[in-house]
């Protein structure tokens, strides 16, 4: 019996010795056809010519299958005879091939016969060897035309041809009806695309725009490498003669309303070129397709524009809209945007997220995004339903075609030049330069598809950032320029420093909101005081018109009290903006400070007086209520642990030197987070973190202590009039005239202790005797306010109690 393996091997032997002659007779004979290409001509011919005869016996039934054969291949009628004169000539062509692969002598005599013909034409292009293929290819066709014809007539093939165009203009209405039936159902198709594929862009022309350079305000670090872009898209002769290539595509990402859209719409303005603006949503559709549609159409018209005005300029705004062919813009650029539980809890009770400085807040909002993070879907789901959410739009095909397009072929232009051209043999003329300026804007860069941002798409990429003081300085001085004022140069200088992270937007609103101010009043000059008004009204936002009864009104005071005085104490690079118990959706009253300057590195004794000034509402409350708190101090302490956890185990503040940033897990995690159920202050890091807390918790204490007279007189300004500014939180801790409170009565014995008495009555009210009255005391001197006094206080019946 024979091993079956060994007979395989057999066979593989086999095939390569036999594979070796091939190889080594390649040069000696023919190459040998496979047996179906040796015979699917013959096939062919041979089906045809029964399907001929089965044809002449279905118009005469009378005769049989051998009478139609040989009617078919009488010499007067039939072309069973052209038929069989083609099968002829295809068996002598194998047989001639069949030669060449056997016999050596034939294929080297049958090579130098018809060789002379291949090497003569391939002395000619390649291009006219095409076009003569092309003509006999078409020759083949009116001949294979032409035989259809004679056997549907019953006449000669030539006759039959000159025949054709008469009997189709006789069927012509039919098959005219029978077109419009087709397009008539077609057209509505057409019809509805087109419609959807409309909309979402409009043009503006040369004199449409009149925003200039001199009209973009604190960005000029921006603004000159914008410039410079224009300058290549003017003359663009100047890079491409040293063999560069003017930058076609740029991107400028920041914050909202720092005047990205306004930049573009400067550059237009400036070069005088066609200014193309792409709504974020012209993409996004319900069905497959339009947005590709769109996408087409939109860059056919910007080569129109950029041919027919030198240039063009198109806009897209918003354009982490387009997506990402990843998924959707969910992921980590889009749940940037989004608050989850985990974001909101840094909004807890009074906002205690407010008055950390700028470092801290960053910090602490990448932790709060990382605690809740969205369950992911599962493989099978996102198979099922690709792009969900805006970045689908990258699933439904339209951000591959606008990749296409940004960097893609660019075809001939015109139906002529394409179709005509190329049908008479010539060849099209090559596309022009288009010169299209893509400017793109998002405030979500990491939302957008690598391959959008590649060098030849997006060639530069600048950062649109909040103004500098200057900048803002400069751009108070234009909007103030435009309405009347009699706002100093001072003031100016003062107000652009209270305002560290004003964009052109808001700094636009809050001078429109000053001027609203002043023809409320009846006037139309806009002063400081309407200014102050204007930003306070901002900053704290519409009241919900809730009302606190009265000791809890008294507690809240007291809790924002303790923070402010704590951070006017120890918060030296920072001063209090604003400070209000006017409850919020998500908070009962806060404590906004800016900082002084800007200042890029933050330092240990700068963290701890954050911590301090967190830990002040429950060291506070403790203080105030004899051991009582309250639970609005749960956002305040969540803060203070996470930055104190950071200081222990990652910015070396503590007493070690190693960093939990070497062992923490992915995705820029905390060292709260550590990967298992345990709690964290349980562990060694923890310890040392809670030991750090106490610390400056006791510190906070003996702060407050020292400071108490100042935190019950900014407590009681804050229940009279709800929200007062940072000037006037000194005023009363120094008994000065501020801009809304008189601090001078507040440094007077005999109020103070009228204020002590107040409190303690809050106390009582709250632990024991709560239909006790609290009306809040009213200083002797009248206070000089701008604001509108404050609304009498509804003392509280022992029913309503």
């Amino acid at each position: 019996m024979i091993d079956p393996a060994r007979k395989i091997d057999g066979r593989r032997s086999g095939g390569r010795a036999r594979a070796r002659r091939e190889a080594s007779l390649a040069g000696l004979t023919r190459r040998p056809m496979a047996p179906w290409d040796r015979l699917k001509f013959v096939i062919a011919l041979v089906l045809l010519w029964f399907i001929v005869v089965w044809y002449e016996m279905s118009t005469n039934p009378t005769l049989g299958f051998m009478d139609a054969a040989r009617l078919q291949l009488q010499l007067r009628s039939g072309i069973g005879r052209w038929l069989v004169l083609l099968l002829a000539l295809e068996v002598t062509r194998q047989l001639h091939f069949l030669l060449a692969e056997r016999a050596r002598p034939y294929y080297r005599a049958s090579s130098a016969f018809f060789g002379t013909g291949d090497r003569m034409a391939h002395h000619t292009s390649d291009y006219t060897r095409y076009r003569m293929s092309r003509a006999v290819k078409w020759l083949i066709v009116v001949a294979i035309l032409a035989l259809i014809l004679g056997v549907a007539f019953g006449t000669s093939p030539v006759q039959g041809l000159f025949e054709g165009p008469g009997k189709l203009a006789k069927i012509l209405p039919l098959v005219l009806y029978i077109m419009a039936i087709m397009l008539l159902g077609v057209s509505q198709f057409v019809a509805i695309f087109w419609f959807l594929s409309r909309g979402g862009v409009d043009v503006y022309y040369p004199g449409d725009v009149t925003t200039r350079f001199a009209d973009v305000w604190g960005q000029d670090h921006v603004l000159e490498k914008v410039k410079e872009n224009m300058l290549f898209l003017e003359d663009p002769e100047s890079i491409e003669v040293h063999g560069g290539y003017v930058p076609g595509g740029i991107l400028l990402w920041g914050p909202p309303g720092t005047g990205k859209t306004l930049m573009a719409e400067a550059v237009a303005g400036e070069t005088g070129k066609p200014y193309v603006f792409v709504d974020p949503g012209a993409f996004i559709n319900m069905f497959f397709g339009v947005g590709v549609l769109k996408v087409k159409g939109l860059f056919r018209r910007l080569r129109k524009l950029a041919v027919r005005y030198g240039g063009v300029i198109v806009f897209f705004d918003e354009a982490d809209s387009l997506g990402n062919r990843g998924g959707g813009v969910g992921g980590q650029g889009g749940q940037a945007g989004a608050r989850g539980p985990g974001a909101a809890g840094l909004l807890d009770a009074c906002h205690g997220f407010s008055y950390l400085s700028h470092d801290t807040q960053s910090a602490l909002y990448a932790r709060a995004l990382q605690a809740d993070p969205a369950p992911p879907k599962s493989g099978r789901f996102r198979q099922m339903v690709p792009g969900v959410g805006m970045g689908g739009m990258g699933g439904m095909g339209t951000l591959q075609a606008l990749l296409t397009e940004l960097s893609g072929l660019k075809k001939p232009r015109g139906f002529l030049n394409r179709v005509v051209r190329r049908t008479l043999g010539m060849k099209p003329k090559p596309p022009p330069k288009y010169r299209i300026l893509v400017i793109m804007a998002t405030n979500m860069p990491s939302a957008l598809d690598e391959a959008l941002l590649r060098p030849g798409r997006i060639d530069r990429m600048y950062r649109v950032g909040y103004p500098s003081k200057e900048g803002r300085k400069r751009t108070y001085e234009g909007y103030f320029s435009r309405v009347r004022n009699d706002i100093t140069p001072d003031e100016i200088d003062h107000l652009a420093t209270i305002t560290p992270y004003a964009t052109g937007a808001t700094i636009k609103d809050l001078v429109n909101e000053s001027l609203i101010a002043t023809l409320r009043d009846g006037r139309d000059t806009i002063t400081w005081s309407d200014v102050t008004r204007a930003k306070l009204a901002k900053s704290v936002g519409p009241s919900e018109g809730v009302e606190y009864i009265e000791r809890e009104r008294h507690a809240v005071a007291l809790h924002e009290a303790c923070h402010a005085v704590v951070s006017h104490m120890v918060q030296k690079r920072n001063v209090i903006d604003t400070a209000t118990i006017q409850k919020g959706a998500d908070y009962l009253g806060f404590v906004k400070p800016i900082p002084i300057e800007e200042q890029f590195t933050s330092w240990r004794s700068e963290y701890e007086s954050d911590i301090m000034v967190s830990l002040a509402s429950l060291v506070g409350e403790r203080m105030f209520f004899n051991g009582d708190s309250s639970s609005g101090v749960s956002g305040d302490l969540r803060n203070a642990t996470t930055v104190a956890l950071a200081m222990e185990g990652l910015w070396g503040m503590g007493g070690q030197y190693g960093s939990f940033a070497a062992t923490r897990a992915p995705h820029d995690a905390h060292p709260v987070a550590d990967g298992n159920d345990r709690n964290v202050l349980e562990t060694a890091l923890g310890k040392r973190a809670e030991s750090h807390l106490a610390t400056l918790a006791e510190r906070t204490g003996t702060l407050l202590t020292e400071n108490r007279a100042n935190v019950l007189a900014v407590a009681h300004a804050l229940e009279l009039h709800k929200t007062i500014s940072g000037q006037d939180v000194v005023a009363i801790i120094n008994g000065e005239q501020g801009p809304v409170v008189d601090g001078r009565p507040y440094r007077k014995p005999g109020f103070a202790a009228e204020l002590e008495a107040y409190h303690e009555r809050a106390v009582t009210a709250h632990s024991g005797d709560r239909s006790l009255p609290l009306p809040v005391p009213v200083p002797a001197q009248p206070e000089l306010s701008v604001l509108p006094a404050a609304p009498t206080e509804h003392h509280a019946d022992p029913a309503e109690s």
